[in-house]
């Protein structure tokens, strides 16, 4: 891996932060590990992918409905799901500096995910001593045995801790879906396939969260349910590839450079308890390739397990032979912000503009927090009044900001890195013959625009 592109991380990280994208947790007490604030352009941003997976998954579709479930559920949802007994990572403490790792983290970092698929607790240790892996912290190798860890938060409800119940913070969004499956088939009268999907966070108590927002213990999940009617196996590999090619076209819309996705399909010994079939989409990171997502056949087993501990009847009456069934589903998981981070690193460009590096966020229109920047030339009242008109005008159908502050050269390198496609100035020639210069932030070309006409103009070059 070249220094360059080991760079590049840190440039995007440094940006993020000097732009108003992404800022450090609880910044002016000395932060809190691992916690991220999404800023003004950060949150646009990520509001941005959240809208485009809902119209593309959603909306668009005639065989899928949203939903937004709780974050506290009933602990017996997941003991019935099997987190309790068994949502755990492997975990190491170092001897020498008591810094606690995940082990299997470990032997990714320095061998590659395939060499920690599916390997027992004491495999991990050997690979880890045979390899002479090190501690991140100390770069020691004198780790304790690995044990199991559980992830989830854990918290209570009630006015006295003593006497309250114990629950936990959610760690997936998964089983709001399924715990809502029977109210969802009463209240919408949906036949199979159908899928339900909803955006929300989760928690997991990570031991070795890191890599800016690639690992976090508070993040944003957006899940599919696809709940199908059981058959052969043929049939439902078939439902399985389309979902997995949706999802990568997806990826592809976001602007994400497809040579730098892959699939790679779990090992038996690596599969979840609930999955028999289960893909994750890639993304070579600066730092390797990390999981974006996951795609898994869950079977019956979530229905199973609910109607099993919840005692109530969850099956679906087929309206066609009345038959009665369980439903298996199709799950198809990604992380918003691992997603967010693809985009940041997708979009990061530098280039020479007049013997000087220019960075730039290539965005695509789309996924840009911000479509367009409004200029007058110079802070003079005459500009300042048509440049805050135009604003006005524009915002009615896109983001948009108004900048008078500093040289016009600056004002265009601030939305370069913003990733603002289109700059509008305002000039003293708009006086006379009511047009304005738009530049395009990729070709850096302008054009003389007449004013009546930069709607138009804009919902032409933004709206493809």
């Amino acid at each position: 891996m070249t220094k360059q592109i080991e760079n590049k991380m840190d440039k995007v990280i440094a940006l993020c932060k000097r732009r108003g994208f992404i800022f450090p947790g609880s910044d002016i007490y000395g932060g809190l590990a691992n916690t991220w604030d999404y800023a003004q352009y950060g949150s646009q941003l990520k509001k941005n992918i959240k809208d485009y997976w809902w119209k593309y998954f959603i909306t668009d579709r005639e065989d899928m409905v949203g939903m937004d479930s709780a974050i506290l559920m009933n602990p017996k949802v997941w003991e019935a799901s099997g987190h309790v007994g068994g949502f755990s990572d492997p975990l190491m403490d170092c001897k020498n500096c008591q810094e606690r790792v995940r082990g299997d983290q470990i032997i990714e970092n320095a061998l590659g995910i395939e060499a920690a698929v599916g390997k027992s607790l004491k495999q991990i240790g050997e690979i880890i001593k045979e390899n002479n892996l090190k501690c991140p912290k100390c770069g020691k190798c004198d780790f304790t045995e690995a044990r199991e860890f559980n992830m989830m938060f854990k918290t209570h409800q009630g006015v006295v801790e003593e006497t309250a119940s114990a629950i936990y913070l959610r760690p997936e969004t998964a089983q709001g879906i399924f715990v809502n499956f029977k109210n969802i088939l009463q209240s919408g009268r949906n036949k199979l396939p159908f899928g339900v999907g909803q955006i929300g966070k989760s928690f997991r108590n990570e031991i070795t969260p890191g890599n800016f927002i690639f690992r976090t213990r508070e993040f944003e999940q957006a899940e599919i349910e696809y709940f199908v009617k059981p058959g052969t196996k043929a049939e439902i590999l078939k439902t399985y590839e389309e979902w997995k090619k949706a999802y990568w076209d997806w990826y592809v819309g976001l602007g994400v450079d497809e040579k730098k996705l892959r699939f790679r399909d779990h090992d038996p010994d690596e599969l979840s308890h609930y999955s028999t079939m289960t893909a994750d989409i890639e993304y070579e990171f600066p730092f390797g390739w990390g999981e974006l997502m996951g795609i898994a056949y869950r079977g019956d087993f979530d229905l199973v397990q609910h109607e099993k501990v919840s005692g109530k009847d969850l099956k679906y009456t087929d309206p066609e032979t009345n038959e009665k069934y369980l439903p298996h589903t199709i799950e198809p998981a990604l992380g918003i912000d691992r997603t967010l981070l693809v985009v940041l690193l997708a979009a990061y460009d530098e280039d020479e503009v007049n013997g000087e590096t220019r960075v730039v966020m290539r965005f695509n229109p789309e996924m840009a927090p911000v479509k367009v920047a409004v200029f007058p030339l110079m802070k003079k009242p005459e500009l300042q009044k048509v440049a805050k008109t135009i604003l006005a005008d524009i915002k009615k159908d896109f983001t948009a900001e108004y900048d008078e502050s500093g040289a016009i050269g600056k004002r265009y390198r601030r939305q370069d890195e913003i990733g603002t496609p289109y700059c509008i100035t305002v000039d003293y020639e708009s006086l006379e013959d009511k047009s304005v210069t738009v530049r395009n932030r990729d070709t850096l070309e302008q054009e003389r625009i007449k004013i009546d006409e930069l709607n138009k103009y804009l919902k032409e070059k933004l709206d493809k």
